[in-house]
């Protein structure tokens, strides 16, 4: 049995010896297809490596002979740093990716046999929606009823389930050819026409910009392995033996790779004496996955995947991980309680030799808002009392709207936090126009980018000139910078549009000549570009506070490529805009070894594959999670049930559940029911601090002991809640967002002043409105808070005593009487005269 003599040669003891008798097997078993059904924190990673290592040293295969996928870069560059560490450095050389990685190394190498040329552009969903937004100006439809958004979500799901752009031309448009002119969508008022006219105009697009976009990384792939014979053998006989991770949130156009890449229906026999795959017939398939935690439904995940897999794969076996080691019996027996509400699931019970540990505990506030304060007290509590890293705890929620009621309660209570799923680093505009000027300098057929950089920094060069270079690109049958290189024919342009465009045209040729003779340089490439577009300088020179930080970001990109050159021994320019184009939100998180000093906020769905100590589980309410399309579903509303499981399952010591009884839902405010999944835990399991809001004690006809425990907190007395000093006095103080002019000072919706002054009186009182006086010009007001305009810049963080959080989006110096524009989300976008603003910049 030959052996990459690279390889770490460890005896099966040293690999096996430490595992529990179902992870052994896993980690030993020989045979064509196995899945792994592993339970959350069953050590499926350890579990995964050990068996890459197995297979290396016990079937002796050698590394390039395998295949390891995962669905994340940060869970790809762990099992890399574990597959170091058990065989080497060899490991550093084996295909341990992301599925859309692996696609991107196979098209780069073979895309041109389908058209696709090697430096092709991968194209994010900014780039997706402006050319969505080119076709809908071009076809005149109307982009308010058809958002660009929602069109890309009808195309990715043609994509996922490989629906072709000319199958749906010959069933709703089958006399529309791509780049057509003039064609009228619509004609009768079918939506599926428009869908199918905007995929093939779309497909033809990037087809002619050498772009792709995400879902066409998997599937250009699977087209080229089907459309390329000896391809697909090249790839059957290199990948001998593939390994999934999370195959429960593969799509179907991934499950058909998968296929296609391990020659499952190439009908080749597989070499019966051979000690592992040997060299023909179908490669070894190992998946590992959980179909309780099966949870990317809405983007074309399909859980028959792995519910089918057996049936797929014949000969398959299935072992199944329970062991738990993250987290207490008592999370453990939640979760167990909760997925098993579940119909047509693979029985499994998570159990752990930890211990129970601490109940979880549970809180009904009356309001969101509410709900915040008393998460962020605990927090404050957790980290002052009990010396919690605030790095160890996370707080999670259903929706994205949920995280600013959230925010506002830890910015009030003073606790750091970060927000994951916010806008990334890549997606800041100055960041976007710089990797913008490399695109198009590595694929100058990419219209999108090109027409992006065309007058950015302002040369000049307005909608008329782009418009004059895209009416010539299209007579003359070839791109957008075959308009610009021959600007020069253009009849009727004048000479004051020419000459910027002539000097934009050669700029780009040298910065091109430029990138190709420092291609294993992208840092020196990114301060190239950054000095000869103007870019840093018209930074520099601004008087914008806020273009100072956007000169910081540049200096970061330009880190960035430099630290990947020191990381990537082959490093290129292509390569480097790669790994910009393939980050994650995940990939935004510190290393659990680092202590950021924050709270970590984000939705459940990005919490997924995470683990922390403290867990704050949000929005506990019927329409709010499980969702309210989930209702009267059944099949979302199991989706939204292993939504539950895995964001119960986050938690290692302590689990905290918490609901409001009132939550704002478009600018209303909606009376919510406590969520079915706080029913399916069993009752021993949780401590509830208040089981019942203010409002719904009130309704059961509970009266008699209001004095005792419904006080002017609103119905938590002081063991339950310390509040903090914001919120005392008047209606929480004279700094809360919810302050003298809220709905819960004078106007009496839930009880006019019961969250009043007289917090420790054990009895409800009433404060009266004040009388108002009459207005006056904010111009002639006398009082000055000594903030100054020059220290707000756009995109600040604000909150104001009244509106809450705030982002800055204008600041107007005019001396004494200086405005400042703040969007305060539900609240609306308000301008403030500096002077006199209630606001602290955060």
């Amino acid at each position: 049995m030959q052996q990459d003599p690279d390889v770490i040669a460890r005896p099966p003891e040293a690999l096996i010896g430490d595992l529990n008798p179902q992870q052994a097997e896993a980690v030993q078993y020989r045979g064509p297809a196995l899945l792994i059904g592993a339970g959350a924190g069953s050590g499926k990673t350890r579990v995964l490596t050990r068996r890459i290592a197995w297979i290396l040293t016990q079937f002796g295969a050698w590394p390039s002979q395998v295949l390891a996928i995962t669905f994340t870069n940060k869970a790809a560059a762990e099992m890399r740093e574990r597959l170091e560490s058990l065989i080497g450095p060899v490991a550093s050389r084996m295909w341990v990716s992301t599925f859309h990685s692996a696609c991107v190394r196979i098209l780069r190498r073979d895309g041109e046999r389908i058209g696709l040329k090697s430096g092709f552009t991968i194209y994010d969903t900014a780039d997706c929606e402006r050319l969505i937004k080119l076709i809908a100006n071009d076809f005149n439809f109307d982009v308010k009823r058809y958002t660009p958004r929602s069109i890309l979500a009808r195309i990715s799901d043609y994509k996922n389930n490989l629906t072709s752009a000319r199958e749906m031309l010959a069933q709703y448009a089958p006399d529309f050819k791509p780049g057509q002119r003039g064609y009228r969508v619509g004609r009768i008022g079918n939506p599926e026409e428009l869908y199918a006219v905007v995929y093939a105009e779309y497909q033809h697009r990037l087809a002619a910009a050498n772009a792709v976009d995400f879902d066409d990384l998997i599937v250009r792939t699977v087209e080229l392995l089907r459309a390329c014979p000896d391809v697909a053998e090249y790839y059957h006989r290199k990948f001998r033996y593939i390994l999934v991770d999370e195959y429960q949130d593969t799509n179907h156009a991934q499950y058909v790779l998968i296929r296609e890449l391990a020659g499952a229906d190439a009908g080749e026999h597989a070499d019966m004496g051979a000690v592992g795959a040997g060299r023909v017939g179908p490669a070894w398939i190992t998946v590992v996955g959980d179909s309780d935690q099966s949870i990317y439904a809405f983007r074309g995940a399909d859980i028959r995947n792995i519910q089918d897999f057996e049936q797929d794969f014949p000969n398959a076996k299935t072992i199944m991980l329970e062991q738990n080691y993250r987290s207490t019996q008592t999370i453990l027996d939640a979760a167990n309680a909760v997925i098993a509400h579940n119909e047509g699931r693979k029985p499994k019970r998570l159990w752990t030799a930890a211990g129970a540990g601490e109940q979880i505990t549970a809180y009904a506030a009356d309001t969101a808002q509410l709900e915040a304060h008393w998460i962020a007290a605990q927090i404050k509590r957790l980290h002052t009392d009990d010396g919690v890293r605030y790095s160890d705890i996370a707080v999670m929620y259903r929706a994205n709207a949920q995280s600013r009621s959230l925010e506002e309660g830890l910015i009030q209570a003073r606790v750091p936090y970060q927000l994951i799923g916010g806008t990334k680093f890549y997606e800041r505009r100055e960041v976007k126009d710089a990797l913008a000027y490399l695109q198009a300098i590595v694929n100058p057929a990419d219209d999108i980018n090109m027409r992006r950089i065309l007058n950015v920094p302002k040369r000049g060069l307005g909608a008329r000139a782009e418009s004059q270079v895209t009416l010539h690109a299209q007579q003359i049958g070839g791109t957008f910078w075959d308009g610009v290189a021959h600007a020069d024919q253009i009849e009727g342009m004048t000479a004051r549009t020419l000459n910027p465009l002539m000097r934009f045209a050669q700029m780009m040729q040298e910065l091109r000549e430029f990138a190709q003779e420092h291609d294993a340089k992208p840092s020196q490439i990114v301060a190239e570009v950054l000095e000869r577009s103007g870019l840093l300088e018209e930074l520099k020179k601004s008087q914008d506070p806020q273009d100072q930080s956007r000169v910081e970001n540049l200096s970061q990109l330009q880190s960035v490529a430099a630290e990947y050159e020191q990381n990537t021994p082959d490093a290129t320019l292509a390569g480097f805009l790669e790994t910009t184009a393939l980050v994650a939100d995940s990939d935004q998180l510190p290393d659990e070894s680092q202590d950021s000093g924050k709270v970590t906020l984000m939705t459940l769905h990005t919490a997924k594959g995470l683990e922390y100590p403290i867990v704050f589980l949000t929005g506990m309410e019927q329409g709010t999670f499980p969702h309210a399309r989930a209702m009267e579903d059944t099949s979302e509303l199991s989706e939204e049930r292993r939504l539950a499981y895995v964001g119960i399952t986050r938690a290692k010591r302590h689990l905290f559940v918490t609901r409001a009884a009132v939550r704002a839902q478009w600018g209303r405010s909606a009376e919510m029911m406590p969520s079915q999944f706080l029913d399916e835990i069993p009752a021993d399991l949780i401590d509830w601090k208040r089981k019942e809001a203010g409002m719904e004690r009130m309704r059961s006809g509970w009266r008699a002991n209001a004095s005792h425990d419904f006080g002017a907190h609103g119905g938590w007395n002081d063991d339950e809640f310390d509040a903090p000093s914001s919120f005392g006095g008047s209606s929480y103080g004279s700094r809360s967002s919810y302050g003298s002019g809220a709905s819960y000072g004078s106007r009496s919706t839930y009880g006019s002043g019961v969250r009043g002054s007289a917090a420790h009186a054990g009895k409800v009182t009433t404060r009266r409105a004040p009388v108002r006086q009459p207005a006056q010009p904010a111009s002639s007001l006398k009082a000055d808070n000594h903030l100054r305009i020059e220290d707000f810049a756009v995109g600040d963080k604000v909150t104001h005593d009244k509106f809450g959080l705030g982002t800055v989006v204008d600041a107007q110096d005019k001396g004494r009487n200086s405005v400042l524009t703040v969007d305060f989300g539900s609240s609306g976008v308000k301008r403030l005269m500096l002077r006199v603003a209630p606001i602290e910049k955060l």
